[in-house]
């Protein structure tokens, strides 16, 4: 769901408020409204996360996991007006450091993730699908999950 509104800047979208909790990405310069999402949908993340964290533990990797806190700026349509949330994101603890006290976006300068992950909703397969995964190749992520419980399967893409 796009909101109607004028077009932001990615400043003005970084202290956008309407005064409520709806989180936002922004999408060619427009608010996208993210849905809370079904039971299963944010199980689906807490599980992942938990799996995910316990494998980071056990490899000793210097990385986090986060889930919905850490914005991907993206290059969109040749326009640098496009931040997404990830359901999980996984970034080095150096970096997670440098988010903690400003606003949670990997800028386009910066490394990429290491892995990001989405769920497909009703409202979002489209988006997870195609946009998401042409963004994240074009931002050089090595990885990018989709977890689709409509189609009961999950797709691993690779940067090759």
């Amino acid at each position: 769901m796009t909101l109607a509104t004028k077009r932001l800047t990615f400043a003005e979208y970084l202290t956008y408020s309407d005064g409520t909790n709806t989180r936002y990405e922004l999408v060619n310069g427009e608010l996208v409204a993210m849905s809370i999402g079904t039971g299963q949908h944010g199980e689906i993340i807490d599980f992942l996360y938990r799996q995910i964290d316990a494998v980071i533990r056990h490899t000793e990797h210097d990385w986090i996991v986060r889930p919905v806190a850490i914005g991907v700026r993206s290059p969109r349509a040749g326009k640098w007006d496009t931040s997404r949330i990830p359901d999980l994101t996984v970034i080095p603890i150096q970096q997670w450091r440098e988010l903690r006290n400003r606003e949670a976006v990997i800028e386009l300068h910066k490394p990429p993730p290491i892995l990001v992950v989405e769920v497909v909703s009703e409202s979002t397969k489209i988006t997870d699908y195609r946009a998401k995964r042409v963004e994240y190749n074009v931002l050089n992520i090595p990885e990018y999950w989709v977890i689709d419980p409509l189609e009961s399967k999950v797709t691993i893409f690779t940067l090759v």
